[in-house]
């Protein structure tokens, strides 16, 4: 291509002009612009010319120079130009040529395409890097958390942002591939209420719901496949819809509507809220499946409680229950006897309040979660101390406080729970022992007792759930557990893991909110 002064036929200042308007379009970047292509057609010795650059995110424009700054004005040597960069149309160009034109009118449209597709590349590398960066703290913004509620709130909040919409909903499905709950961001707590009930999926929020793939509306008013709108429902116009699925299965849709600061989704937006629902409807399943693991974990502490309660301290209330029935017949005729019994009956429900409270300890986790290992057996020998007859010794062996990840501290610490709550209900013991020590990187928890032991080969009924539990405890955290115990010798249960540093996992760190 031929050089002039102003250096290739002026593209290099057109191209500068069109990084100005791409940066900040306005009226003194524009003139620059419209100044630039002016410069190209003069110094190419063009009668005029007329460009529309319309590839986003280029900002659109339109620009005329000389025989063409008038759109009506007819020339004699009109040629146009699509100008292409890749597959991509970037501009439409129209050219008067004269005769007399000092350079190639082809050559001249060729630059012009260079220049604009150079502009349009830098550009999309820019809006590209932009939404990686909104897709990542969009995506840190809901990963890690476990709550269902509030990640179905946190996705939609984070969606409205990332996609630039006045308003945003989460449309969960039903079995019936209705909307089962809906959830909304940009719209005021007294908004939705004068609105009212939530939508059912009518309209064109069905048709998305039914959709598998996304669909973008230019004006929901004007739309064939619309419902319609309740009283003081807030205006809407462009809609984008977008599916939720996880695991192979729909979870619900996406709803976007009035893009800012004005105009219609595009395919871009599009592309990034599919990104985006990726993630969402991973995070919705991570918050569900948590949910149900903590209702399984409730139903199962419910079970063991009540198996340890039926097993103890109901047996033991009814058995006195048993012993006091002819209490007042022995009055009248064995007073001594009868006076016996009822001391015995006393003594047997003063030890079933101490298990009874010993039971609402063990319920309270987090009494003991303020320590470690060492700080959290401490815990429990003291209240084991103030609900039993028996005394009870930490030994630690010079062992500093232990610092283990949560799960094994956790685990650790309720299988001493477990161990203690049989030596105060079973094992008639005056003395036991708690001691941790430290032996070749593994942690070894030996609770001991000096009460009258059990075959501990012998096999135990369903009811007997204590060392099924702590046998089961041991086993998630990947520790041995072995139980030595004979008629007359007392108990000993050792437990012994291999020590696992902590890590942000461990500590249930999440992304950024």
């Amino acid at each position: 291509m031929a050089h002039d002064s102003s250096g290739l036929l002026g593209l290099r200042d057109m191209a500068q002009a069109l990084d100005a308007w791409q940066h900040e379009p306005n009226a003194a970047s524009h003139g620059l612009l419209s100044e630039a292509f002016g410069g190209v057609v003069v110094s190419a010795g063009l009668g005029g010319g007329s460009i529309h650059i319309t590839a986003p995110p280029l900002a659109e424009v339109e620009l005329r120079a000389g025989s063409m700054l008038d759109a009506e004005a007819e020339t004699a040597g009109l040629r146009k130009y699509d100008l292409q960069f890749g597959d991509r149309q970037v501009a439409s160009l129209a050219l008067d040529a004269p005769p007399a034109a000092v350079f190639s009118v082809d050559e001249c449209a060729r630059g012009l395409e260079i220049v604009i597709g150079a502009a349009w590349s830098e550009a999309r590398a820019g809006q590209a890097a932009g939404e990686l960066a909104a897709i990542d703290v969009a995506t840190r913004g809901i990963a890690g958390v476990l709550d269902l509620d509030r990640v179905l709130q946190l996705i939609t909040d984070r969606v409205r942002e990332l996609a630039h919409a006045q308003y945003a909903a989460l449309g969960i499905a039903d079995q019936e591939g209705g909307i089962e709950r809906f959830i909304t961001s940009g719209v005021g707590r007294a908004e939705r209420e004068r609105i009212g009930q939530p939508p059912h999926g009518h309209g064109l929020l069905g048709v998305i719901m039914a959709s598998s793939r996304p669909i973008r509306v230019h004006d929901i008013g004007r739309d064939s496949r619309r419902y319609g709108f309740p009283a003081h429902h807030p205006p809407m116009h462009s809609l984008l819809g977008v599916p939720v699925g996880a695991r192979g299965r729909s979870i619900g849709r996406l709803y976007l509507t009035n893009k800012q600061p004005w105009g219609d989704f595009t395919e871009d937006d599009e592309r990034l809220v599919e990104m985006f629902a990726l993630h969402a409807g991973i995070a919705i399943e991570n918050a569900r499946l948590h949910e149900q693991v903590q209702r399984l974990a409730i139903v199962e502490e419910r079970e063991r409680i009540g198996r340890d309660l039926h097993d103890g301290i109901i047996q033991s209330i009814y058995a006195v229950g048993l012993s006091l029935e002819d209490v007042p017949e022995l009055m009248a005729d064995e007073p001594e006897v009868a006076r016996a019994r009822v001391e015995r009956a006393i003594d047997s429900l003063d030890q079933s309040i101490r298990d009874i409270r010993n039971f609402i300890f063990g319920l309270r986790p987090e009494l003991l979660e303020q320590a470690g290992l060492i700080g959290g057996l401490a815990a429990l020998a003291d209240e084991f101390r103030v609900n039993s007859m028996v005394d009870i010794d930490i030994e630690t062996l010079d062992v500093s406080e232990i610092d283990l990840p949560p799960d094994q501290t956790g685990q650790l610490l309720a299988i001493a729970r477990e161990a203690l709550s049989n030596i105060a209900r079973h094992s008639k013991a005056t003395r036991g022992s708690v001691r941790v020590e430290d032996v070749e990187g593994k942690l070894r928890l030996i609770v001991s007792d000096n009460g009258v032991g059990f075959d501990a080969d012998r096999q135990r009924g369903p009811s007997h759930q204590g060392l099924v539990n702590m046998r089961a405890r041991a086993s998630e955290v990947g520790a041995a557990f072995e139980l030595q115990s004979a008629p007359g010798a007392g108990t000993r249960i050792i437990v012994e893991v291999a020590r696992r540093e902590t890590s942000n996992a461990d500590a249930g760190q999440v992304g950024d909110e």
